[in-house]
């Protein structure tokens, strides 16, 4: 079985190794007999990291102990709106007995067409890939840096097949800095199996900029992200979250900690107050990765430089419902030699992307 279930002893670490060894998205929780008494979802997981969680808590702190499930041998009808109706894309279906059986998600639901139905609604994504890589240099000196290799792949192309996975279609590529070499490469992107355009910026525009470049406006929200980040990061969960938020633009965030090696004294004028030894702080940081709805990107003045912080401001300022979304899964931004050498080797030992 793909979907095992994990007990009730386990911990939160140990749901999101289940939920992403799962086609379907979800972790079950079972008891010593094999009967349903909880789900997580992704969901569950980052708002508890959101709220400050850690990932070695129990599971008792994100699981839903009153889980939505049906019969195994109810009919896909019913299956298929009891889903809609509760607003979730997988269930567990238990025997008459109470006991789980298997996991089913909306997509194993033909529809009356027989075609099977597109969860994630990405009108296009945009990648952002004009940078020059100056901190990897000399790598960088003939070679744009989205197309440096990590375990023989560019980073550029291990991007594009992650959004061929979720159902993307069309991708649009931000290119400057040694375009020709992206161009040549990837082309129009039929031997790839998705469309790819350019956009090409004569003069630097910024990560956000670049998106007044595009020759149409979407429908629905689109992906944008930069072109030196790899990560596994569930894209389709990405898309519900800032559709469920009813958000106009969404940020993935890492949840980065740093350890402060010292004792750290609280004060009050003069005087000590309190004393933390060795206190580890938490920040929520910008993972390069974003969902935009066609709203914000009327904000855009053409041929503007404008960084994606700018923009981030700008929807503060007009009160624009902005979500943030935790990244739990592999990631990493190939800023540095030193942060591509831990992408090869992490890539060498697990192969998570193929």
């Amino acid at each position: 079985m793909i979907d095992k279930p994990i007990s009730l002893d386990a911990r939160i670490v140990d749901a999101i190794k289940a939920i992403e060894n799962s086609l379907r998205r979800l972790a079950v929780v079972v008891d010593a007999d094999d009967c349903l008494i909880g789900t997580i979802t992704d969901g569950d997981i980052r708002r508890h990291i959101l709220s400050g969680g850690g990932l070695d808590a129990s599971i008792e702190r994100v699981m839903n102990s009153f889980p939505i499930s049906a019969r195994e041998e109810d009919p896909n009808e019913y299956i298929r709106d009891l889903m809609r109706l509760n607003n979730v894309l997988a269930i567990p279906l238990i025997n008459r007995h109470g006991k789980y059986q298997s996991l089913i998600h909306l997509t194993d639901l033909e529809s009356s067409d027989g075609e099977r139905q597109k969860i994630v609604n990405f009108c296009f994504a945009v990648i952002m890939a004009g940078g020059e890589g100056t901190r990897l240099r000399p790598l960088t000196m003939r070679t744009p840096k989205p197309m440096v290799e990590v375990g023989g792949v560019p980073l550029l192309e291990r991007q594009i097949k992650g959004l061929i996975k979720v159902g993307i279609s069309r991708v649009y590529i931000s290119v400057n800095y040694l375009s020709h070499i992206i161009e040549e490469y990837f082309g129009n992107g039929d031997r790839f199996g998705i469309e790819i355009c350019y956009l090409n910026e004569e003069k630097k525009l910024g990560t956000a900029g670049a998106l007044t470049l595009l020759p149409e406006l979407p429908e629905n929200p689109i992906l944008v992200m930069n072109g030196d980040i790899l990560t596994t990061s569930d894209l389709e969960s990405f898309y519900q979250y800032h559709c469920l938020n009813d958000a106009k633009l969404t940020i993935a965030a890492i949840d980065y900690r740093v350890d402060i090696p010292y004792g750290v004294i609280n004060v009050n004028g003069a005087y000590a107050t309190g004393l933390v030894e060795k206190p580890s702080e938490r920040f929520l940081c910008n993972a390069g990765i974003y969902v935009i709805s066609p709203k914000i990107l009327r904000e855009l003045q053409k041929n503007t430089f404008c960084n994606m912080t700018d923009l981030i401001e700008l929807c503060l300022s007009r009160k624009l419902p902005i979500a943030v979304f935790p990244v739990h899964e592999y990631w990493n931004d190939i800023g540095t030699p030193e942060d591509l050498e831990k992408a090869r080797t992490h890539f060498f030992n697990t192969e998570v992307i193929k």
